[in-house]
């Protein structure tokens, strides 16, 4: 009798440690799942729109992230226009860091444009936000490729 009861104390107390770690183990899929950049078109343009579902920038705004790959040599533009928002454009590299990022291009406007040489191959993250806090609605986003005369 005793011995029957440890073996069903056993596995009452197994039960439960197992159940926890199979929640554990699928919360961590669930969070690796979470952020899943973009893939931009093969034409490297797209017209979407910034939400307040997107990703908390931490400072009252949203940012939306795609990804694009690059080519050691690669000279790209990257134009960001919107009348809804204050654009912002990152450049983020393959190991993380910012490479460039611009808010307002040259022609007077709150739209963004960025010219960066691309040194290493890899997937590259262009983030699109608004300045300030709330910025939301449509933009177009277009990288393009330079190519030498």
């Amino acid at each position: 009798m005793v011995k029957s009861f440890m073996v069903n104390f056993r596995l009452v107390s197994i039960l439960p440690a197992t159940a926890l770690a199979i929640a554990m183990s699928a919360a961590s899929v669930g969070a690796q799942n979470m952020y899943n950049p973009i893939q931009l078109p093969s034409n490297n343009e797209i017209t979407d729109t910034l939400s307040e579902r997107d990703i908390p920038t931490g400072q009252g705004g949203f940012a939306r992230d795609y990804i694009v790959s690059l080519q050691p040599g690669d000279q790209v533009v990257i134009d960001l226009l919107s009348d809804s928002f204050d654009s912002i454009v990152t450049m983020i590299g393959p190991n993380g860091m910012t490479i460039a990022e611009n808010d307002d291009g040259p022609d007077g406007t709150t739209n963004s444009l960025l010219f960066s040489r691309i040194t290493e191959a890899g997937n590259y993250i262009v983030r699109v936000r608004a300045f300030g806090e709330g910025g939301i609605g449509e933009f177009n986003l277009k990288v393009t490729r330079l190519r030498p005369i």
